[in-house]
C-alpha cells in the first residue's frame, strides 16, 4: 500500500513519521520544503502536488490547519479531486468543519473514490509514537479498508459512524480540553497566591477527583515555564469557535463556551495567535502579579509507553442488540 501525506506540521509530522517507522512506502508534500527534505532524507519520496501524489498513491492523507486549507488542497488546481479515482482514499486527519468534510467527501465519492475522516486526541507526543486515538468517520466497508493503517497510526481506534460525526466528536474532545486548561490555570494561579506548595498541589490534583488528562500533560508544562504543548492559540480558538457554532446550528443554548471563546480572543489580542495555547495562564499571572513556576517539571511532553499495535475500540451496547447486529451483518 502507498500512501500519501499532505501537511507535515505538528501534528502531521508525527504521523507520517510512524507510517516511514512501519515500513510504508510514503511520499509526503508540505508548503516548508524544509520539512520534505528531512522525510526524503529518511527514505520517504517527494511529492510535487496534490493531484500527482493522489494519482501515484492508494491512501492520500490531508492534515492541515484549517477547513480553508483543505478545501483548497482537495478541490483546487491540481488538487487531489483532479487525481481521484476507484481504488484510492482520501483520509482527513485534521481537525476541521463537519459540514466541509461531508461535502469534500461526497466530491471524492463521485469520482469514484473513498473517503474517511479520522482525526486524532491525545497529543503530539503520543502522536510521535503512535499511541495516539483515532476516530473514524465513514462507512464500515471504508472503516475495514483503513484499519490496518490506522492501527499502525494510533493505538485506539474508533468508529464514529459516518461521514462528519468524527470531526463533531473531535471538536467536542479539544473544547472540553480546553475548559480543562482553563480551569487548570486558574486552579495553579489560586494555588500560588493562597501560598500552597505547586508541586504538591500538582499531586494533589493529580491524585484525586480533579485530576485530568490536560492536568497530567499541560500543567506539567505550565509549571516548568516553557509552556510548550505544541499547539497555539489560533489552533485552541478555531476548534471552540466550531464547538460553538455546532451547538448554535442545533438551538443549545451553551453557557461555559461563550466565554472560553471570550478568553482566548481577549488572550490572542494580547499575545498573538501563534501564542502557546497553555500561556492563558499568563493573562492572571500579569492580573495577580504572580509567577506560577516549579522545579522538576519537563520543558515538553514525551511518551514513556512503548509503541503498542493498535486496535479497534467498540462501544458498548445492549448485547441483545449487538448479537442482532452481528447475525444481520456476518460479523
Amino acid at each position: 500500500m502507498h500512501i500519501g501525506f499532505i501537511g507535515l506540521g505538528n501534528v502531521g509530522g508525527k504521523l507520517a513519521g510512524s507510517i516511514l517507522r512501519n515500513g510504508y512506502d510514503l511520499t509526503v508534500l508540505d508548503l516548508d520544503p524544509g520539512l520534505m527534505d528531512q522525510f526524503v532524507a529518511s527514505g520517504a519520496n517527494r511529492g510535487q502536488s496534490p493531484r500527482q501524489l493522489t494519482q501515484v498513491c492508494d491512501i492520500v492523507i490531508t492534515c492541515l490547519p484549517s477547513p480553508a486549507a483543505c478545501s483548497a488542497v482537495v478541490e483546487g488546481h491540481d488538487g487531489i479531486l483532479e487525481g481521484m479515482g476507484p481504488g484510492k482514499i482520501w483520509a482527513e486527519m485534521s481537525t476541521t468543519d463537519s459540514n466541509e468534510t461531508r461535502r469534500l467527501a461526497e466530491l471524492v465519492i463521485a469520482r469514484g473514490g473513498e473517503a474517511i475522516e479520522c482525526p486524532v486526541s491525545g497529543g503530539c507526543h503520543r502522536a510521535a509514537t503512535g499511541n495516539i486515538s483515532i476516530f473514524a468517520g465513514c462507512t464500515r466497508a471504508t472503516f475495514e479498508k483503513a484499519l490496518p493503517l490506522l492501527t499502525v497510526l494510533g493505538r485506539r481506534v474508533l468508529h464514529t459512524g459516518e461521514i462528519g460525526s468524527a470531526s463533531v466528536l473531535k471538536v467536542v474532545t479539544n473544547y472540553l480540553a480546553t475548559a480543562n486548561l482553563v480551569s487548570l490555570a486558574e486552579a495553579l494561579v489560586t494555588c500560588k497566591a493562597a501560598g500552597m506548595d505547586l508541586n504538591t498541589s500538582y499531586e494533589a490534583i493529580r491524585i484525586s477527583s480533579g485530576n485530568s488528562f490536560v492536568h497530567e500533560t499541560e500543567s506539567q508544562v505550565i509549571l516548568n515555564g516553557s509552556r510548550d504543548i505544541s499547539f497555539t492559540m489560533d489552533l485552541v480558538a478555531k476548534d471552540i469557535g466550531l464547538f460553538q457554532s455546532i451547538a448554535e446550528a442545533h438551538d443549545v443554548p451553551l453557557e461555559l463556551s461563550p466565554l472560553l471563546n471570550k478568553l482566548f480572543a481577549d488572550a490572542i489580542g494580547r499575545y498573538g495567535p501563534r501564542e502557546l495555547s497553555p500561556n492563558i495562564i499568563r493573562r492572571l499571572e500579569e492580573a495577580t502579579g504572580l509567577l506560577v513556576r516549579a522545579p522538576g517539571f519537563p520543558p515538553e511532553m514525551s511518551d514513556d509507553e512503548p509503541e503498542e499495535a493498535g486496535y479497534e475500540v467498540v462501544p458498548k451496547r445492549d448485547d441483545a442488540i449487538v448479537s442482532g447486529i452481528r447475525e444481520a451483518t456476518g460479523r
